[in-house]
């Protein structure tokens, strides 16, 4: 039964909050016809600017769009785990696309290190001690930031403001800066993964001190207790859970931060990666995407068995 015959048995508030109802309604049909019409214009905007960019060959080139999946299918399925664990290759021509065991990272004469699982060994120890270090800092400044825990504007608004300006840039232009100062390798890497930590966990880190429960701050205003120990006692006990839960999602962005910043030269897999992609070595190229993607699942995973043995099982519960 439709509103309009519904009018005829309703009081006059209720008819008039009807015809209220029904305005709402059609105008927010016609905000959403109108948003709809914005948005393939802005589409159709973006595709025609990036076909006369690159000369017309946009639309002609988007049917080869999964070309290069094609390209990365290797002559032999084996050859992937050749790659992965430096295995000599039946193949090898003395070229660099089958020469697996040269990277081989020695550590007695016999047992090896596979080169890649060294690269991302090294990417993960990025990850951590960036990570770790943007704990350390962002942990510090985001008391200072907290309105319930600093009081004085100016102080809170400068802790803010540093924050916003650590994290102001992505982590691939501060590593390209730090680069250019300190050359290749991974300490640029660490430096700029761990400035964008710092600004990114420091906010978050705040918003939950500002949510948190007051009251064991208040009782130990009131016995005395300093600045710090408020903090420390009234406070870290209320947010660690959340905090430990932020720190190990930083630490799988950071995996994949790290990842990129080794293509442009922070060392890690990364850059191994780039390689082996510009030189059209399928099996390596897919051999190190195999290697992140279990990477990444395994991150993921301790990074939930942790937050469960901190948190605690119940938790995880569902209610009912």
């Amino acid at each position: 039964m439709t509103s309009t015959t519904l009018q005829p048995f309703l009081s006059e508030t209720g008819a008039l909050v009807e015809r209220h109802w029904q305005e709402l309604a059609a105008r927010r049909r016609l905000y959403t016809v109108f948003s709809l019409a914005i948005l393939i214009l802005a589409l159709s905007g973006s595709l025609w600017f990036a076909n006369e960019t690159n000369s017309g060959k946009f639309l002609d080139r988007l049917p080869h769009l999964f070309d290069f999946v094609g390209d990365l299918v290797p002559r032999d399925g084996m050859e992937i785990w050749r790659a992965m664990f430096d295995l000599p290759s039946p193949y090898y021509d003395g070229s660099l696309q089958y020469d697996y065991p040269d990277g081989r990272h020695y550590i007695t004469g016999s047992f090896y290190i596979p080169e890649y699982f060294y690269k991302m060994a090294e990417t993960l120890n990025i990850a951590i001690f960036s990570t770790v270090i943007g704990l350390f800092f962002g942990f510090i400044l985001s008391f200072i930031a907290a309105k319930n825990m600093t009081r004085n504007i100016w102080i809170r608004g400068m802790a803010r403001r540093f924050m916003e300006i650590l994290r102001a840039f992505p982590e691939v232009v501060l590593a390209g800066f730090f680069l250019a100062i300190l050359s290749l390798g991974p300490l640029p890497a660490v430096i700029a993964v761990s400035i964008h930590t710092i600004g990114a966990l420091g906010k978050l880190f705040f918003e939950v001190i500002e949510n948190a429960d007051m009251k064991p701050d208040e009782g130990l205003k009131a016995v005395g207790g300093n600045w710090i120990e408020r903090a420390w006692f009234g406070m870290v006990p209320q947010v660690l859970p959340n905090f430990m839960s932020y720190f190990l999602l930083r630490l799988e962005i950071n995996v994949r931060a790290s990842t990129v910043i080794g293509a442009v030269g922070g060392g890690g897999i990364g850059e191994q990666l780039r390689l082996s992609i510009s030189r059209g070595h399928e099996a390596k190229t897919l051999a190190i995407i195999i290697l992140l993607l279990l990477t990444v699942i395994a991150v993921d995973q301790f990074s939930a068995w942790l937050r469960r043995k901190l948190v605690g099982d119940h938790a995880f519960q569902t209610i009912g």
